[in-house]
């Protein structure tokens, strides 16, 4: 049995934020709140269908509201770091300083320019037939997949980041991230 099993149960229940959080992603630490509620000992879908049926109905209504309460932190804490990140892209754009304006785009193309020469340093090696380069290559291969696994992941927070500068710029606000969404999404349903 899981979580989700519960969902339908607990939305009749009078729960709806709670039962729907349920069959989503954070459905561990809905269902905890819920085994806290009913007054389970086991915190399992299964110990809390049992206890479910038995549940009083005020019990419920402090859990959603707990759980609300702490979807709405979470989301404030998030504006809150989006704002920073805001104020401080502001900032830089109007900084007159060029490495402020022009770090990511260098790393970025620095890192574009890394990969294309490995690969021409292994293709000429393919081509020439020189295997003890190849084979080095090859020993640091968990390196190297380390390495720009990094290098590509910080890119790629460069790439989201500054897509949310653009749609800040272009809308005038802030680009609301994926909790920011499920928030506004449960108010709405009240």
């Amino acid at each position: 049995m899981e979580w989700s099993d519960l969902a339908k149960q607990v939305i009749a229940l009078g729960a709806p934020l709670l039962g729907t959080a349920l069959g989503g992603p954070l459905g561990g630490v809905a269902g905890e709140i819920l085994a806290k509620a009913v007054g389970s000992v086991n915190p399992t879908p299964a110990a809390v269908q049992a206890q479910l049926s038995a549940a009083d109905p005020n019990r419920l209504a402090e859990a959603e509201a707990h759980w609300t309460a702490m979807i709405q932190a979470e989301a404030e804490t998030q504006r809150t770091a989006i704002s920073e990140t805001q104020q401080t892209i502001r900032a830089e754009i109007a900084s007159s300083d060029p490495v402020q304006k022009w770090w990511r785009p260098a790393y970025a193309f620095e890192l574009t320019l890394e990969c294309a020469v490995l690969w021409a340093v292994l293709m000429h090696e393919f081509w020439t037939g020189d295997i003890q380069t190849i084979n080095a290559l090859v020993n640091a291969t968990a390196l190297l997949v380390t390495y720009w696994g990094f290098r590509f992941g910080v890119l790629g927070v460069y790439i989201s980041g500054r897509t949310r500068e653009k749609v800040s710029a272009a809308t005038g606000q802030d680009a609301p991230g994926m909790v920011e969404r499920l928030v506004k999404a449960a108010m709405k349903k009240k």
